[in-house]
């Protein structure tokens, strides 16, 4: 698995992706880091993250689309799908290279708070633990991503299917407002998906234990489908040989 993860992230800065997604991020972050934080003097993050939490509809799509479908459209996928290693080793490694280049840019933003310490007091507990919540967001929308790419070949379609769902998960509170406002069963079953519900508390300064559970199921869950659709790939391939 190791080699997986190595192998992955070392493409990643061979191309003009990780680069970008790095760029992106850290640059929007860093404009509204210097309007919220420098300019108007808030020594909270919450606002700055909040502000920037959109940018993954457009990002991941573009860092996630080719993990799997590149390999599926070259045909090196059926080197993996052969070879002795576990469908989840080769999931999980494809997972946690990506994970390590977005948490290149969440490290970056870990060092403001210590840069704003030197204007006067600042509540780190509640900083890091919007960066926390922030950072666990970041990864749910990467196996999202990992499971769309998973499902085709081509990564223009990959990148339209994450951008749909990422979006669809970060309307879904509007949504389900829409539908009706009494909290019913079909609002209840959507309200499962609001991907941003979970980072309220955590914007607020509070590590919410059932926010981290719904991320870390979610990420569980979008890794497990992937794993499913390689399991059934790999089924074929044996079968035809």
């Amino acid at each position: 698995m190791w080699a997986i993860i190595k192998r992955e992230f070392r493409s990643l800065f061979q191309t003009v992706v990780g680069w970008l997604f790095l760029a992106v991020n850290l640059g929007l972050f860093g404009l509204y880091f210097y309007v919220y934080n420098l300019v108007y003097g808030y020594p909270l993050l919450s606002n700055t993250l909040s502000a920037i939490t959109f940018i993954f509809l457009i990002t991941v799509p573009i860092l996630t689309m080719r993990v799997l479908a590149e390999e599926q459209k070259s045909k090196t996928d059926q080197l993996i799908l052969t070879s002795p290693i576990s469908v989840g080793k080769v999931v999980l490694g494809k997972f946690l290279a990506l994970a390590a280049v977005f948490s290149i840019t969440e490290l970056v933003m870990c060092m403001t708070p210590l840069l704003l310490s030197g204007f006067g007091k600042i509540p780190y507990g509640e900083c890091y633990t919007a960066l926390f919540g922030f950072w666990l967001f970041g990864l749910a929308c990467i196996a999202i991503g990992v499971f769309w790419s998973s499902v085709t070949e081509s990564q223009v379609i990959a990148a339209v299917l994450t951008f749909a769902a990422l979006f669809v998960g970060y309307m879904m509170q509007s949504i389900t407002a829409m539908i009706s406002t009494s909290g019913n069963l079909l609002t209840k079953l959507l309200g499962c998906y609001d991907l941003t519900a979970g980072l309220d508390e955590f914007f607020s300064g509070v590590l919410d234990l059932q926010a981290l559970l719904y991320y870390g199921s979610l990420i569980f869950l979008f890794l497990f489908l992937t794993m499913q659709v390689i399991q059934k790939r790999r089924f074929s391939v044996s079968s035809r040989n």
